[in-house]
Parts: structure tokens; sequence; C-alpha cells
């Protein structure tokens, strides 16, 4: 596969968080995508880290696919200024979108919303439907809490060991494009 026909979609906030350091991290992801010539594939919201992340891609130079569903064009602020924006009925036809338009997918942190999309995924992934990477941003330690509460689910017998190799934890924006280099170029 192409390394510059590659496209990477982003799970992340509506809002910004507590923290300055997640906005951080939605800037430098959009950043880096950018750099690498890869397509961003979002959520098509105009705040938060959703939209932190479309506007440092377009900063510097990436193309840039969007997914909204009507009832949010107005609650995330659409952003109308992409390469392609599509409008869903549903939510789940948003996700589906998202997913079957990128070759991997990157979660950064967020509320209930992203760990929806990321739970999908990552039972997709569970059931065979797909091999895409997953990667999680842990940003702060944010995702810190949800790997031991994963790690509790395999003690108690809900989910096999292997479970865990179902995506990849990393530190670092950079961290998160080596490891998608390794499994997508």
């Amino acid at each position: 596969m192409k390394s510059s026909g590659l496209s990477i979609c982003i799970f992340c906030g509506s809002r910004k968080g507590s923290n300055p350091e997640f906005a951080e991290t939605a800037i430098e992801i959009g950043r880096l995508i950018a750099l690498e010539k890869w397509r961003l594939v979002y959520g098509a919201g105009d705040v938060g880290l959703m939209g932190e992340v479309a506007r440092s891609a377009s900063r510097h130079g990436g193309r840039i696919f969007g997914v909204i569903p009507k009832h949010l064009v107005e609650m995330e602020v659409a952003k109308y200024d992409l390469d392609n924006l599509l409008i869903t009925e549903t939510m789940h036809e948003r996700k589906k979108l998202m997913f079957t338009n990128s070759d991997a997918v990157v979660a950064l942190p967020g509320g209930f919303g992203t760990l929806d999309e990321l739970f999908e995924i990552i039972t997709w992934r569970q059931l065979g439907l797909h091999d895409k990477p997953i990667v999680l941003v842990n940003t702060s330690d944010y995702w810190s809490g949800l790997e031991e509460f994963l790690d509790s689910v395999v003690i108690a017998g809900f989910a096999d060991v292997d479970s865990l190799g179902l995506f990849t934890i990393v530190s670092t924006p950079t961290d998160a494009i080596r490891v998608l280099r390794s499994h997508l170029c």
C-alpha cells in the first residue's frame, strides 16, 4: 500500500477537556498526519479536539474527510472547509463511513462518543471483521484507567488475554505515527 494514499481515522472529543495537553496532542497528530501525506478521517466537527485536529491538518496541507450526522451539524459546528464532507442520517452511519474510509484508527482523549466509537471498532476486530491497526494515544495517562479495566475483564474471564493485543497504547502522537508506519507502510 502506498504511504501517501493512506487514511487515518481519528476518534476524539468534541470538547477540549480540562488538560491543555489534550489539545496539544490533537494539534500534533493533525500536523503529523498531514506531513505523512495521509488523509485525516474524522467526525467533521469544528469544536473541541476534533476541531483542533482538523485545523492543524489543514494548516499543514493535509487532506481531510469529515463525516457528521445531520442532528450534530449545529451542535458540533460542522466544519465545511474540508476536502470531503458527508452528512449522514445517523450516528451509526457516521461510524461506518469513517471506518470504511480509513486504513487505521487512532483514539485521542474523548467522552462517551469516543468510547462508543472505539469499543465498536475493537469489537469488530475481535470478531475478525477487520485487521486495521487501532492506536490509543495515552496523553497524561488518559487511557491508563481503561487499560486497567480491560485487564480486569480478562482476569474475570470475559475476554482472552489475546484481546489486549487488538489495540496498541502509546504515549505520544509521534509514537502513534511510528506504530502506524510499521503496520501500514
